[in-house]
């Protein structure tokens, strides 16, 4: 998608109600990239090692994950999900973000 600047006056409940347009994905996408935007303002003296964590915890699930999520929230919503997979909903980013941990990498090597 193209990207272009513009100079606009947006109330914070536009952006609000912009976001609510947006799909489970995107808009998991957006608040990672808002928490990130946060953190810059709010410790601009962070270290690169400290940088790199926040890209990586705030980053996007990869491609199959997210897809699988979505499967998952989809027949929540619908009121076909299992049990299994229901656990499943529950443990998946929690999982996944364990497994990238820094720490999980170290464990592995």
């Amino acid at each position: 998608m193209p990207t272009i600047h513009m100079q606009a006056d947006v109330s914070v409940d536009m952006l609000v109600q912009a976001a609510a347009q947006l799909s489970a994905v995107e808009l998991q996408q957006f608040t990672a990239q808002l928490l990130a935007l946060t953190a810059k303002r709010t410790a601009p003296s962070v270290t690169q090692e400290e940088a790199e964590l926040l890209v990586r915890i705030n980053g996007r699930l990869p491609e199959e994950v997210q897809r699988r999520y979505a499967e998952l929230i989809a027949k929540r919503d619908t009121e076909t999900l299992s049990e299994a997979e229901y656990t499943e909903l529950l443990c998946l980013p929690s999982r996944w973000k364990l497994l990238t941990s820094p720490a999980s990498r170290r464990w592995q090597s």
